[in-house]
């Protein structure tokens, strides 16, 4: 056994993460195989596996790899999911998108919805797991990524009324393949311009897809194609769902209303960015 103090993991982290105590929590509470909130100021008893799996997490934190893609889970709204290096780690801002598209859900007692780019399910599952009465279909262009849904979805104990596709929305095929038209569509998009990948920070380049993340030479590939299909899969009197960028939410608006869409509503993040643009057929 190796007996490790909290402060010395705490130490190794001060002035590499902005939370080093929470962090320090976490990361032991992982190791121990503990809840997060059994673990406080101490000393802990470690097996040499412990202690390297320790190691190598905190090794791996400080070189910069995001704190969710070495534990295999994140936090999400109200739910916690698994992560992986094939998916898109959630992120709190789109939690506007999720609050937004449950009220909607709610007022218009909707029953289908369906996420592009589905990801880890983060956006979708959260909306089923919420509404009982509501039936979803997850697309992503990942197997890998729809792996990591599928078990997301078994999580949550709503994969019967969860269908995820293999698809893309640049497939000739993607909106016979879709199926029934839908009340909404959610989605959380590549939106970084293809010259702006090199300069992001080192726990998003590295470990998140590229897929999810590069949106074409001005960022906007994906929302063009969407707003072409989009259309001919959301009922009318339906909304669509979209998270952008920064300076984006205009621009996003301006390519879904030459298809027809009506601007509903933009909703900024804590950050006061406009995150969430809202639209209906």
């Amino acid at each position: 056994m190796i007996d490790i103090a909290f402060e010395q993991v705490v130490k190794q982290l001060v002035g590499k993460v902005d939370s080093p105590r929470l962090e320090a929590r976490m990361v032991l509470a992982f190791v121990l195989g503990k809840d997060c909130d059994d673990i406080g100021s101490g000393v802990f008893d470690l097996t040499d596996e412990q202690s390297k799996c320790l190691e190598h997490i905190l090794q791996k934190r400080i070189e910069g790899a995001p704190l969710d893609k070495l534990l295999g889970e994140k936090d999400f709204y109200k739910y916690r999911f698994k992560v992986s290096e094939d998916v898109l780690s959630p992120r709190p801002d789109t939690e506007i998108l999720v609050e937004a598209a449950g009220k909607l859900i709610f007022q218009n007692k909707m029953e289908k919805v369906i996420d592009l780019g589905t990801g880890s399910g983060c956006i979708l599952l959260s909306l089923l797991a919420d509404f009982p009465s509501l039936s979803g279909a997850g697309v992503d262009a990942s197997e890998k990524a729809l792996v990591i849904a599928a078990e997301n979805a078994k999580r949550l104990g709503i994969e019967s009324r969860c269908r995820l596709m293999n698809l893309s929305w640049f497939d000739d095929d993607f909106v016979q393949k879709t199926g029934a038209k839908y009340d909404m569509i959610v989605s959380n998009p590549p939106y970084i311009p293809h010259s702006d990948i090199d300069a992001l920070e080192v726990c998003v380049k590295s470990y998140d897809p590229l897929s999810a993340l590069d949106g074409g030479e001005d960022g906007y590939d994906h929302y063009r194609k969407i707003a072409e299909v989009a259309p001919k899969i959301l009922r009318k009197g339906g909304y669509i769902l979209l998270e952008g960028g920064i300076n984006q939410a205009q621009e996003i608006r301006n390519i879904f209303e030459k298809q027809g869409f009506v601007w509903f509503q933009t909703l900024k993040d804590l950050g006061g960015i406009e995150r969430c643009i809202i639209l209906k057929k």
